[in-house]
């Protein structure tokens, strides 16, 4: 069974609905009172002032004079509104404070019928008094009659009207209804003033909570000096959510690390797939011939001496190349992961490559390529000169392979731009011969892309030599890449650049004077060489 929920009832519409409550319920309990005991309460003390009078009037007989007791009887009845009237044995009429109190002989008659036959509502009696509620029928008012005996055997009545009592009870509860209506009135405004003030900061809390729980813990309670429970409550929820951003962001922390943990855990089950494909791909050749040649010098195929040691040694070159191309797989694996960690240092890049060239001078010298230097004498740069010399090494082997004659002239050049304000030094190294196009541009930097494929294995590469400058390169952040030249094509890459002992503009400072300083060294040279020359002329 399907709960219904209950509609929405405002904190305003509550709170005045329990004050407009508890309103009329006061007033109802004052009408209750004022309906059913004020009366009883009004007719009970009169009865005992009635007693009392009747006491005093006794008395007074039995001790005083008539005329002191008129006098006295007079103040008593104007004081306490009263009739009051003493007949004697004879019923004629001592005393009267009224002229129409038993003015008639009938209206007596009436009144002692009343007193005698119980037809009046008898409110108290005694052996000496009786008190009765009895309504004059002449003018309608109905009155509180006390009638007793003397001790002089005189007779005594006292009446007091109440009417007047249950008009004040009429009034009474009529005014009650008009203060219960003036009183909800009022209610209504104070409730509206004063709920405002209390349900704005709930409606405040409110509005937070429901932001809090979008994840959106930008709002906060705005905390007053006001120590009570809303304000405490305001300072717990914006510890709340100060707590709850937090652990979130720790969460999302969490979430993103792991999603980092997965993805490197993708990507190393990628790049194994990879590296199984390259080798499997790259190796077939090798092994192939290897497999042809052993089963060559198995079947015997050459029994001369000579071409089983030249079988030997392909296997023993194949299985070189193998190698070396295993391990250096398994290095651009490391490199591309950023697994492998570099040992910076300063060094000058310009001995590193002289040292490359120096290396090169066989493969220089059979494609009988000229190399040229635009480079000052020293450039110390910041890295690791291990893997900065396989990035020199790569881009001058790329050159040499693809070096070409054009317009009469081939050969490489080597120049390292030096950028003071951008603390950089850029190494390029270009070639004369063919451009590149924008189809090869982007893929040369993959493992084993050849732009040349009919290239042969001795002096085609291995086609990964650029993807492990693009590695190295991307460890480091630096920027590199190619441009296609009038006469052929530039490869480069950045280094920061390292000047000792200099900063800002010192740096520039330190060039000028070195340039210049080797300007005028190679002049003294120049100025003594010709001076020698002159004196051994003239000798």
């Amino acid at each position: 069974m399907i709960k219904k929920k209950n509609p929405f009832i405002s904190v305003r519409i509550k709170l005045f609905l329990t004050i407009s409550l508890v309103i009329l319920g006061i007033i109802t309990f004052l009408i209750l009172v004022n309906n059913f005991v004020f009366g009883k309460f009004y007719l009970y003390s009169k009865r005992q002032v009635l007693k009392s009078v009747y006491t005093t009037v006794n008395d007074y007989y039995n001790n005083c004079e008539e005329g002191d007791l008129s006098s006295e009887l007079e103040q008593i009845a104007i004081k306490n509104n009263f009739d009051i009237l003493i007949r004697n044995n004879q019923n004629i009429n001592v005393f009267t404070s009224s002229k129409d109190f038993f003015s008639t002989l009938g209206q007596m008659n009436e009144m002692t019928s009343k007193l005698h036959t119980g037809s009046s509502e008898v409110i108290e009696k005694s052996n000496n008094y009786r008190i009765i509620k009895i309504k004059d029928t002449q003018n309608g008012v109905t009155y509180v009659l006390l009638s007793a005996k003397l001790d002089n055997n005189y007779l005594l009545y006292i009446r007091i009207p109440i009417n007047s009592i249950q008009e004040s009870v009429k009034i009474s509860n009529n005014f009650l209804y008009l203060m219960a209506g003036f009183a909800i009135l009022i209610a209504a405004v104070i409730v509206s003033y004063v709920s405002r003030k209390f349900t704005e900061p709930i409606l405040e809390l409110n509005a937070i909570a429901k932001k809090m729980s979008n994840l959106d813990f930008s709002h906060k309670y705005r905390i007053t000096d006001a120590d009570d429970e809303i304000n405490n409550l305001g300072k717990s929820i914006n510890t709340m959510s100060d707590k709850l951003e937090k652990t979130i962001k720790q969460l999302r922390n969490t979430n993103i690390e792991l999603e980092k943990d997965i993805e490197e855990k993708s990507k190393i089950d990628e790049m194994r797939k990879s590296f199984i494909s390259d080798v499997s791909h790259e190796l077939k050749t090798p092994i192939a011939l290897i497999q042809g040649y052993s089963e060559g010098l198995l079947e015997n195929v050459n029994t001369d001496e000579e071409s089983r040691k030249f079988y030997a040694e392909v296997i023993l070159d194949e299985t070189n190349k193998m190698d070396k191309l295993v391990k250096q797989l398994l290095e651009l694996m490391k490199l591309e992961y950023g697994k492998r960690e570099f040992t910076d240092s300063v060094f000058n890049i310009v001995e590193v490559e002289k040292e490359v060239i120096r290396k090169s001078k066989v493969m220089l010298e059979e494609t009988q390529v000229e190399v040229k230097y635009e480079t000052p004498e020293e450039i110390n740069v910041y890295a690791d000169d291990f893997y900065i010399e396989q990035v020199v090494t790569n881009y001058i082997t790329n050159a040499i392979k693809h070096v070409k004659e054009v317009d009469g002239e081939k050969y490489i050049k080597i120049t390292n731009e030096v950028n003071i304000e951008k603390n950089n030094v850029r190494i390029k190294v270009f070639n004369t011969g063919e451009q590149i196009s924008e189809e090869h541009m982007a893929r040369i930097w993959n493992r084993f892309y050849k732009i040349d494929e009919s290239r042969n294995r001795s002096n085609g590469g291995t086609g990964i030599g650029l993807a492990f400058v693009k590695a190295i390169m991307t460890n480091y952040g630096k920027d590199y890449g190619l441009i296609n030249k009038e006469n052929g094509v530039e490869f480069y890459f950045d280094l920061e650049l390292k000047i000792k002992w200099f900063r800002g503009r010192s740096k520039k400072l330190f060039l000028n004077f070195n340039n210049y300083w080797l300007k005028a060294r190679n002049y003294i040279i120049f100025n003594t060489l010709c001076v020698a020359t002159l004196k051994l002329k003239f000798l």
